[in-house]
């Protein structure tokens, strides 16, 4: 480097306050062409963002460089997801930036907080799946281990929840419309992805059968790279996603002939590939479209990896010693038959290395237990969209059922069980059995869920292959929801133990003493409460409903589906108004009710259950019988922006999922790690919580995972549940009176009918037990002292829960890696 250059650097990369406000206003001019004085506030924060990166990119550069020189396995994180969340904050976080960049700007007359709401966030994940992969990437890069993430850039995220007339509307989540500073578009990584057409049969020069596939059409992926930052020290990993375009996005020749549309065709149909995250499936098209984003995805990763082996190693032997790719659930497990297509046909080599190569470089996470949510895919459409593939998947399962029938003689059914394909009612293709079949590792995501996946959906796999099997359970980066959500517990917690807790949150044991010291605690309440009063404005601006900041803030945050039972939270609602209502003078805590979470667009279930939300909280709240005890209240847009507002204010975090349906749930550890205590079943994460915080800082209710099957297998009547519980059909008849819904009869007729004859998740079942539990936590909140030392032990227990636990234990166990240690 020139030592004109180096110069260069070291005054972008300066980190004095006086060094900061300089690149501020040079980021500013130069930028966005706009003078301090005309400056908008999205101006202020695009000025920021380009000044944090600026001091990204040295670290970004020379972590890449170090990693090639090692010549270290590199972790390749593989996901439909990545719910990243606002940058500019954690980035800061993570530089130590954050004491240089306040003083800087306050003395240009800006605050920082106000800077950082600015940012839009991107929406590349639909939930805990996304975040977990975000956290992941938080803690490769703390943790110092090579890593790169593989997704898509979406061009619009999920979508953005605006609630009208108390239903759910989405609205298009445009979050590249004022552009994103902290992605480094890479056109010398663009690959070609073929799609459709047929495959030809030839023979090669050494007279060996192979196959050519002819394709419909080839879309290109460019890169975008975006650097992950770690934590205290200076590794920053890489981010890459991929966006569709077109070999030629116009045809000159067609415009001038005044086809206007078919000059831009081509454009069109590729860029739609990667428009927007989750298509609605349920037209064909539209599945379509879902399968087509996985594939390209993965094979633009794949090729990218082919890429780097030959260029460091020569050939492709070595590729599973350079690589290690974990699937993030089924959505990349196409990701197997291409990394078979890409050895055997374009590399030439036979199928037992190819095979051998394969099983060695791929490792499977799973994170369901819900038959509905395992993923198919029809063979028509497969065959339509990837011919190839397919074949190579017929062939891959001929030797593995081969394979199973050695094992187990004369089982047809297991064979038939274990296929790759399911024959009936319609042929499809079982990708959970592909991801297990061609992966040397599988893994749960937490204890309970592990279980349950040996003995369950994918019991024929463990007792044919018991030794790939191990459970990770899941983790979140207290990075970003301690110190950059709750700064004042964050500065509590520092001013009261020593060392670097944030990189070692095992270190949050050392905080069991202090719940025993009254003045601690008074300290405690005083966060918790600043944290309450902060998220109470925030809800007065979003919804215009005022809150009581000195109420038992009760928080149901996550994504709405049945099996998370929010529809449970609404009956004891409805309930404890009834109780209120007769009987006027009793005895509760005040507790305000809030909700938040996203419905999928398709799931008309869900949807219905935030109407009722909302309606319930109409009525509850402008009765003046019962609104100084009890209000309800709906977050809309559910987000990790919002999430950093919830968490640290919860008093009680609801986890009441059916026992046996959650693989492990992360909200429930954010809220933990927050100083929420949780009221929940024995179900995914719970179980270890649980078991770490204590039963006696833990409210438990509800049937075990064992008992919900037995209840089933039993013949599970709800229906009688509701007729041997007053309370609870007079809860459910109180929703049919029209009470709710302005007398509309019919309008929650379908909820409450599921319920009454079908109740797949045992929401009847569970009420009363429910109810009583609640009962316990509204006389153990009244008793302020002993809540609190609760709510200090719930987090000096919660350390095993950070993601740097889970990433060492995939790491050492699963990934065989190691860290490459980058000095300053």
């Amino acid at each position: 480097m020139s030592d004109v250059a180096e110069r260069s650097l070291r005054t972008r990369a300066a980190r004095s306050v006086d060094a900061l406000r300089r690149s501020f206003i040079d980021n500013l001019f130069y930028l966005t062409a706009r003078s301090f004085e005309k400056a908008t506030p999205f101006d202020f924060y695009t000025a920021l963002a380009f000044t944090v990166r600026d001091r990204i990119l040295e670290r970004f550069i020379t972590t890449g460089e170090n990693y090639k020189r090692s010549n270290a396995r590199t972790v390749c994180y593989l996901s439909a997801e990545f719910l990243l969340g606002p940058h500019l904050g954690n980035n800061i976080l993570n530089l130590g930036l954050r004491d240089n960049l306040d003083e800087a700007l306050s003395k240009m007359g800006l605050d920082l907080e106000t800077v950082l709401q600015q940012e839009q966030e991107p929406g590349l994940g639909n939930g805990g799946l996304g975040r977990l992969a975000a956290c992941c990437l938080d803690s490769l890069a703390t943790l110092e281990i090579p890593a790169i993430g593989y997704g898509i850039r979406y061009e619009f995220g999920l979508f953005d929840q605006v609630i009208k007339d108390g239903w759910q509307m989405e609205v298009t989540d445009a979050w590249l419309r004022d552009g994103n500073p902290w992605e480094l578009p890479n056109r010398q990584r663009r690959f070609p992805v073929k799609l459709g057409g047929h495959t030809e049969q030839y023979h090669d020069e050494h007279g060996r059968l192979r196959v050519r596939w002819k394709s419909g059409c080839t879309v290109y992926g460019v890169a975008y790279d975006t650097p992950i930052l770690g934590y205290g020290v200076i590794n920053a990993n890489l981010l890459r996603l991929w966006k569709a375009e077109a070999h030629d996005s116009f045809d000159f020749q067609a415009f001038n002939l005044g086809d206007y549309y078919g000059a831009v065709e081509e454009m069109v149909v590729a860029e739609n590939l990667t428009k927007v995250l989750y298509p609605n499936d349920e037209p064909e098209v539209g599945k379509e479209l879902r399968l087509k984003q996985q594939y390209f995805f993965v094979s633009c990763s794949l090729q990218d990896m082919v890429r780097m082996t030959l260029r460091d190693l020569g050939d492709l032997s070595g590729f599973p010693d350079k690589f290690v790719a974990q699937l993030n659930d089924t959505h990349p497990a196409i990701a197997i038959p291409e990394l078979m297509r890409l050895l055997v046909d374009e590399h030439e080599m036979l199928w037992e290395q190819a095979w051998d190569i394969t099983r060695r470089s791929f490792a499977y996470t799973n994170h369901t237990l819900l038959p509905e949510a395992l993923e198919t895919w029809p063979i028509d459409l497969f065959q339509r969209t990837l011919p190839r593939h397919l074949e190579i998947i017929y062939e891959i399962n001929r030797r593995f059922l081969d394979e199973v029938r050695m094992n187990f003689l004369d089982d047809e059914q297991r064979v038939m069980r274990m296929s790759l394909i399911a024959e009936e009612p319609v042929r499809r293709l079982r990708m959970a059995h592909l991801a297990a079949a061609g992966s040397f590792a599988i893994n749960g995501v937490a204890a309970l869920h592990t279980n349950l996946l040996k003995t369950t959906i994918l019991r024929d796999f463990h007792d044919l292959w018991p030794g790939k099997f191990s459970n990770k359970t899941n983790g979140v980066t207290p990075r970003r929801f301690i110190a950059l959500a709750n700064p004042p517990l964050a500065r509590l917690i520092a001013d009261t133990i020593d060392g670097d807790w944030l990189r070692n949150l095992d270190s949050l044991r050392r905080l069991e003493p202090w719940a025993d010291d009254a003045s601690f605690r008074a300290r405690w309440r005083e966060v918790k409460q600043a944290a309450k009063q902060k998220l109470a404005a925030y809800i007065g601006h979003a919804t215009g409903i005022a809150v009581d900041p000195a109420s038992l803030f009760d928080i149901q945050a996550k994504r709405i589906h049945e099996y998370k039972r929010p529809h449970l939270n609404l009956l004891h609602i409805v309930s404890l108004y009834w109780r209120l209502k007769n009987s006027p003078d009793l005895e509760v805590a005040p507790r305000t009710f809030i909700f938040g979470g996203k419905a999928a667009p398709s799931y008309h279930m869900a949807k219905l259950i935030i109407k009722l939300i909302h309606s319930v909280a109409e009525v509850v709240n402008r009765d003046p019988q019962v609104n100084q005890k009890i209000k309800v209240v709906f977050i809309p847009d559910f987000n990790v922006t919002n999430a950093q507002r919830i968490y640290p204010a919860a008093d009680l975090s609801e986890q009441i999922s059916t026992a046996g349906k959650e693989a492990s749930g992360t909200g429930n550890m954010k809220f933990s790690m927050n100083g929420a205590l949780t009221i929940g079943t024995l179900d995914g994460a719970n179980v270890e919580i649980r078991e770490a915080v204590g039963g006696e800082n833990f409210f438990l209710f509800g049937l075990t995972a064992s008992q919900v099957q037995e209840r089933l297998n039993t013949g599970y009547q709800p229906w009688q549940v509701v007729d041997n519980d007053p309370e609870l059909r007079h809860s459910m008849d109180l929703i049919d009176s029209g009470l709710f819904s302005h007398g509309d009869r019919q309008l929650f007729a379908p909820l409450t009918g599921n319920l009454r004859g079908h109740d797949p998740y045992l929401v009847c079942a569970d009420y009363r037990a429910y109810l009583d539990c609640q009962d316990s936590v509204d006389a153990h909140y009244r008793d302020v002292e002993p809540w609190t030392r609760m709510s200090i032990l719930n987090v000096a227990r919660i350390g095993r829960f950070s993601s740097d636990r889970a990433i060492r234990e995939y790491a050492e166990e699963i990934w065989r890696v190691q860290p490459v240690r980058i000095k300053a």
